[in-house]
């Protein structure tokens, strides 16, 4: 799979909101990279659990700033952050089961999952809070 890159379609217009997803991205294709060049399982390991961990940092971020300024759709972007993080948690112990290895179904399923609630719950925070901050 190619590499994500950052660029202003993923920007949600919040420095320190970006800042993190830029992060993420990168831990994303740090992973897809080791994936592909066939890296140490441990390697990959770390970088998945790496990957997760930042993610769920972020959307706690997220969620202070969320309640910080009110934001009306609170419930249903936490709710999604928690389907997010089961989904790469229920990944990970498929990986440890399943003799340390990712797929390239996991790798676009990561891909997706990341993209995917950039541009869309996370761009409406975004929207929100550059009127609001």
């Amino acid at each position: 799979m190619k590499n994500l890159v950052w660029d202003d379609s993923l920007s949600v217009e919040v420095d320190e909101i970006d800042e993190d997803h830029r992060r993420l991205v990168d831990l994303f294709n740090l992973l897809n990279q080791s994936v592909e060049e066939g890296d140490d399982a441990d390697y990959i390991e770390a970088l998945l659990e790496e990957l997760i961990s930042c993610t769920i940092w972020h959307f706690r971020h997220e969620e202070r700033l969320m309640l910080k300024y009110k934001y009306d759709g609170f419930a249903v972007h936490k709710a999604e952050h928690r389907d997010l993080i089961d989904s790469a948690k229920a990944l990970q112990e498929k990986f440890l089961d399943e003799n340390k290895e990712l797929t390239n179904d996991a790798i676009e399923f990561l891909a997706n999952w990341l993209t995917e609630h950039i541009l869309g719950q996370d761009m409406r925070l975004g929207f929100y809070l550059m009127r609001e901050m």
